[in-house]
């Protein structure tokens, strides 16, 4: 039978950047959520590998082996072979649903999303958690939370995990220009790489928290796309009670205070910019 897996839209709700290694990785400190929207794949055995593509956003992307989705394939294929265990060919069907280069994590999770419906598929019971999570790591920095697909702290770069039973969900509208931001552009002009870290300071007053916290690749972002700056103003004045970049950008996230308020926002929005990516969408919480 076929695999079926979600690739949630992945939300940075705050980042901070508290440092950078001698390798010229940064040191991040983020708050991470995942979105009931985003990419669609499908698993099958097949005669031979393929990837196959279709959705709105499928044409930004091709399905050649640089494609994070055949990069998980293979690099799960290289660990099972190498244990003797099968894993035979497959035809892996992306619905592409979620603007490329976003900041959202379309890409990492859609190698995620791979990494855990071929496991499924391929019945790869032999592969441990921490050989997993070392192949997730090698694809990006971001795949290994999107691994998780829960509301967590992620730090290190990205890589160092930590779970966050008690946040709420978050009902929000997402919002793209529709330019790709280029991620390591955005790191490269950054002001100033030694930030201060997260502060937790009240985890029943989830609100507070994310107001006393930051996106800080948000100015650099916005001087490549000034269409930030506006598409977050768009979103506080239909009734959003807090805006903010997610990850690298561009896109932009409103929080508000319903479904059915974020939902109507979403609507008018797409009216008033149709060249534009519009969603409403509810977060999932922690347990």
């Amino acid at each position: 039978m076929p695999v079926a897996e979600l690739a949630p839209a992945k939300i940075n709700l705050a980042l901070h950047v508290t440092g950078q290694r001698p390798d010229g990785y940064h040191l991040i400190e983020s708050i991470v959520t995942f979105a009931d929207i985003g990419d669609h794949l499908t698993f099958s055995l097949a005669d031979e590998d393929r990837l196959s593509l279709s959705g709105p956003f499928a044409p930004a992307i091709t399905g050649g082996p640089d494609n994070l989705v055949a990069r998980a394939r293979d690099g799960l294929r290289g660990l099972l072979q190498a244990r003797g265990v099968e894993a035979p060919a497959v035809a892996i069907h992306l619905e592409k649903n979620l603007p490329v280069a976003s900041g959202i994590g379309g890409g990492s999770a859609d190698a995620a999303a791979t990494l855990r419906g071929l496991l499924r598929l391929w019945s790869a019971g032999s592969i441990s958690i921490d050989e997993i999570e070392a192949l997730a790591l090698s694809i990006g920095a971001d795949v290994p939370m999107c691994m998780a697909g829960r509301p967590l702290i992620a730090s290190g770069i990205g890589e160092k995990l930590s779970p966050l039973t008690g946040m709420p969900r978050f009902t929000m509208v997402l919002g793209n220009p529709l330019r790709g931001v280029s991620t390591p552009e955005v790191f490269s002009r950054l002001a100033s790489r030694q930030n201060t870290g997260l502060v937790l300071n009240d985890p029943r007053n989830w609100m507070s928290i994310l107001n006393a916290s930051r996106n800080d690749l948000e100015r650099a972002a916005s001087d490549l796309v000034p269409e930030i700056g506006e598409l977050c103003e768009l979103l506080r004045s239909r009734g959003a009670v807090l805006t903010r970049m997610s990850g690298s950008g561009a896109t932009c996230f409103g929080i508000f205070d319903s479904r059915r308020s974020a939902d109507h926002a979403a609507s008018m929005l797409q009216a008033e910019r149709p060249d534009w990516y519009f969603a409403s969408t509810e977060t999932i919480a922690g347990s």
